[in-house]
């Protein structure tokens, strides 16, 4: 087929100096079509608190820590297995279990880290909330966050498991900080003990009110959540509770205060009847049968 010649008017061309203004002149006309984001205007007197274990993320976030720091060859299987023994029997006890078991775990809560730098443990945790623990967080507990954050307000996260990975899952998730428990530190390397209790229980409430008095915070105007009946304390302190993936007592303390209750557990026969969070059913079941196994076949699959 013969070509036909063109007849109409062509565009002048154009230099590069001109092209180049052509595309800026029409990406500036694109970004004005754009309406430019509305600043979130500071809530200086209002705040939230959330519990991490079972609320915030699923299982227990030092369990899986030390499963990370295993995996780092850092202690043996029959350290983890009596860490296993003693974090269930903290999750299950709380404050109301024996003295003498109470005294020993808080003695021996992070003895896997003494003599660590503090900088090698903050670097190994980022890797293992990467690995282990980033997977975990629950969706609909992160977006009741967010709903704060949009408004304006402050997010802590309020936990008994240590600080320094505590702040890292506060920086992972966009939240204003976090509240944990604090390890002794000489020379840049932890002794192993504590500073103070453990962040649990009636601890979180103090740590809170130590927080609100320092920020100026309206602790009416604040929101708590949790999924255990061990943060009861933490949770009447605000003016407005949420129990979140709830055990069996603070289902039935939220019902009887008309507290709201949200359940992510979707599928989970947990769900339905209120039995022990998923953290303590793990630590004291399939995890240590688990290590057991571990520790007959002499080595770490992780």
């Amino acid at each position: 087929m013969p070509r036909v010649p063109f007849r109409g008017r062509r565009s002048p061309a154009l230099t590069d100096e001109e092209t180049r203004a052509h595309v800026a002149g029409a990406a500036s006309a694109a970004a004005a079509e754009v309406a430019a984001p509305t600043a979130v205007e500071p809530d200086l007197t209002g705040a939230a608190f959330f519990d991490v274990d079972n609320t915030m993320m699923m299982g227990a976030s030092l369990f899986w820590f030390a499963r990370g720091l295993a995996a780092r060859k850092y202690f043996s299987t029959r350290d983890m297995l009596g860490f296993v023994w003693q974090q269930a029997k903290f999750r299950i006890g709380g404050n109301e279990g024996n003295p003498d078991d109470m005294h020993t775990i808080r003695e021996n809560a992070l003895a896997f880290v003494a003599g660590r730098p503090v900088s090698e443990i903050v670097e190994a945790s980022e890797e293992i909330y990467d690995e282990l623990m980033a997977d975990r967080i629950w969706a609909g507990t992160r977006a009741l966050a967010q709903q704060h954050l949009d408004a304006g307000q402050r997010v802590w996260l309020v936990t008994a498991t240590p600080v320094e990975l505590a702040s890292i899952i506060a920086h992972r998730l966009g939240l204003t900080g976090a509240l944990g428990t604090v390890a002794e530190v000489r020379d840049g390397r932890y002794t192993g003990r504590l500073v103070g209790e453990l962040m649990h229980g009636p601890a979180k409430a103090e740590a809170v009110l130590a927080l609100a008095e320092r920020e100026g915070l309206d602790l009416s105007r604040c929101t708590a959540y949790s999924d255990s009946a061990n943060d009861l304390p933490m949770l009447s302190l605000t003016g407005h509770a949420v129990a979140v993936n709830p055990d069996t007592e603070l289902r039935a303390v939220a019902r009887a205060r008309g507290w709201t209750i949200k359940d992510f557990r979707t599928g989970r026969k947990a769900a339905k009847i209120g039995v022990p969070t998923v953290g303590v059913a793990a630590l004291s079941g399939g995890l240590v049968g688990g290590a057991i196994a571990l520790r007959r076949r002499n080595k770490f699959p992780w």
